[in-house]
């Protein structure tokens, strides 16, 4: 064996011979037969690179000169071999590269939910999908009534012990897959001979163009639901089931994630969400902001550049791949005031909410589902400004019983310990169909048989919610609110109905008491004529919904002219708010908002200066909503310069 050959190079990877290129080191360093030695010091002392523990005794940190010694058979292959190991960061990262190297690429997108995240980009695609059919009609059929019946397993287990908009958005889904008219012409055509898979693929893509064809924005971005539901009983016919393992603290990216595919994800060990399409409002942007995963949507560039290591910082609209120190630096200062800010809004979630002049305002909370006030400390809020009761009607074999109401409503009720809780009708139709009681391929369902239209074309349906919320009134301060009122005929004709089923239960000898009744204000007709509306007992605002309404821009658009025109704080919106809170004041009525722009940061302050004193909010944000409004000083918003004067009448 001849003398030893040597050898040096640079350690530049970022965290120097940790763990992972320690062992990377040996098992490279075991391919040779040679003996591999390398020290910190030309003169040693000298580890065994084929041994784990002592490369790691070593601790050679970045910045360090690995020294090489090597002697054996195939010394010059090997030292060559270590030295490029070396040189390339282990294949960690890609090569050091100087000042003028370095090429950070910025994509500018839309911010669909606060944080930063830093972290490796994992794309998530379609699987490939192959199947070959039996040629069996009867055997084909089975197939497709096997695979609905899975994909609705999988999204029962997605949504257990879920609540909130993650168990009403799955909600959605499970009520599709089981209503027997979705699979209709996919059976029809396997009868015809077609195989299961094919039938399905392209009913569902029919089903998925009526929704891409609508004239209503919201609507249209529903197709990322049926798509979803398209994609999960195909994987279950083919065998392509989507892997949802991604690294800790990754950035997913994709063209636009299905709600499912979110769900299966386990986001607890951090991580982010950039979306090349996608929109603010839609159903995957909620969740993530449920879930406090940062989140970019409208990124609008091919999926497949977005490789490597990225920063996303969502309150600066970017996504910056190989982001070089400057960047880094400005993302470490992202994230302690993020840290910082979680903690102060920690501090005030149970306080009282007033702004800096002492006006106090009161903080209520969105819910979607009973389950959700488990997890809920009734101090944080002065009650609760909106009940969404669809969550009863779905998932079921048949519509819920008044029975089945009354308890969940009591039991909401008496959560609140004697705060103000709003429960809103049934809103059914739109992008919520339940199964024998909305209307099938409406062409426009937003503009249709919806919410209160929809509950006075089935009375007796809607007579047994509003039996069901009169005697839940008994057990707190229960308020009715009627949704998508449109003309006051509307609401006269709900009012004469709850009265009417206050009277039998009371002649019959049930507990009873008459609650409220209000409307919700989210047809421009309704904020327009507000005074008109003489029966309602209090207004509360629904700002998504009116704001798409008024801009005629869809809050789901994956458009980034159109998205920026669905917005709650613009002008024309910003002046109907001060009107409906101008005749509540004049009628000595409440109103109040509870759509997402209550809970917004840069929302807020507009909406008080438009009068508003009472807002709902999830309950995620119910401690940034308390921090924002108690750094608001209303007599500077009123004064000279606040910028407010644009909308203002």
């Amino acid at each position: 064996m001849g003398p030893p050959i040597a050898g040096s190079a640079l350690l530049t990877n970022a965290v120097g011979l940790h763990a992972r290129p320690s062992v990377k080191l040996t098992q490279v360093a075991k391919r040779f037969t040679s003996r591999i030695e390398f020290a910190l010091d030309p003169a040693g002392p000298w580890a065994d690179a084929k041994s784990p523990v002592k490369v790691m005794r070593v601790k050679a940190a970045k910045g360090s000169t690995l020294h090489f010694r090597v002697s054996g058979p195939d010394a010059a292959e090997a030292l060559a071999t270590m030295l490029a190991l070396v040189e390339h960061r282990f294949g960690e990262e890609p090569p050091a590269a100087g000042p003028a190297e370095r090429q950070e690429k910025r994509y500018r997108g839309r911010p669909a939910a606060p944080g930063a995240a830093l972290g490796e980009l994992v794309v998530i695609g379609d699987a490939q999908r192959e199947r070959i059919g039996t040629g069996d009609p009867a055997l084909e059929a089975s197939a497709l009534q096997a695979a609905l019946a899975a994909a609705v397993g999988d999204l029962r287990r997605l949504v257990n012990g879920s609540c909130g908009p993650a168990a009403e958005i799955v909600g959605f889904q499970i009520a599709f897959l089981e209503d027997a008219a979705l699979a209709e012409r996919a059976f029809a055509a396997i009868a015809g001979g077609e195989p299961a898979h094919e039938a399905w693929l392209a009913s569902m893509s029919a089903e998925a163009g009526a929704y891409e064809s609508s004239d209503d924005d919201y609507f249209r971005a529903r197709v990322s639901d049926v798509r979803d539901i398209r994609d999960r009983v195909l994987a279950h016919l083919t065998g392509g089931i989507a892997d949802t393992r991604v690294p800790a603290g990754a950035i997913v990216a994709a063209v636009d994630l299905p709600p499912s595919l979110f769900l299966a994800i386990d986001w607890s060990r951090g991580g982010a969400l950039a979306l090349t399409g996608g929109s603010t409002t839609s159903h995957v942007a909620m969740l993530a902001r449920a879930r406090g995963v940062p989140a970019l949507v409208g990124l609008g560039v091919p999926v497949g550049e977005l490789r490597g290591q990225a920063l996303l910082c969502a309150s600066r609209g970017l996504l910056i791949l190989d982001p070089g120190p400057e960047e880094l630096a400005a993302f470490e200062r992202d994230v302690r005031a993020e840290a910082a800010e979680r903690e102060a809004a920690a501090e005030v979630v149970t306080a009282q909410a007033a702004t800096r002049d002492g006006t106090l305002i009161r903080v209520s909370i969105n819910v979607a589902a009973e389950e959700e006030l488990d997890s809920i400390d009734p101090a944080i809020c002065d009650g609760i400004g909106l009940v969404r009761t669809e969550f009863l009607f779905h998932g079921r074999e048949r519509l819920p019983s008044e029975e089945i109401q009354y308890a969940c409503y009591r039991r909401i009720a008496e959560w609140a310990q004697g705060r103000r809780v709003t429960i809103r009708t049934l809103d059914a139709g739109g992008d919520k169909p339940i199964p024998g009681l909305t209307l099938d391929r409406e062409r426009n369902p937003f503009l249709g048989m919806r919410g209160l239209r929809l509950s006075l074309a089935a009375p007796d349906i809607f007579r047994h919610q509003l039996r069901a919320l009169a005697r839940a009134a008994v057990h707190g301060d229960v308020k009715v609110m009627l949704p998508m009122v449109t003309m006051p005929h509307e609401l006269e004709r709900a009012r004469a109905m709850l009265d009417d089923e206050v009277a039998a239960l009371r002649a019959a000898g049930v507990a009873v008491r008459r609650p409220a009744l209000g409307i919700m204000i989210e047809v421009p007709a309704a904020a327009i004529a507000a005074d008109m509306f003489e029966a309602a007992e209090f207004f509360s605002i629904g700002s998504n919904d009116l704001t798409q309404y008024v801009a005629a821009a869809g809050r789901d658009s994956s458009a980034p002219a159109v998205a920026d025109l669905a917005d709650p704080t613009q002008p024309a919106v910003l002046r109907l708010i001060h009107h409906v809170v101008d005749v509540a004041a004049a009628r000595g009525v409440e109103a109040s908002l509870c759509g997402d722009a209550g809970g917004d940061p840069a929302a807020i302050p507009l909406l008080l200066a438009a009068g508003l004193r009472s807002l709902s909010v999830a309950p995620a944000m119910v401690g940034r909503a308390k921090l924002t409004i108690a750094g608001i000083d209303l007599r500077e918003l009123a004064g000279p310069g606040a910028g407010m004067t644009s909308w203002r009448r």
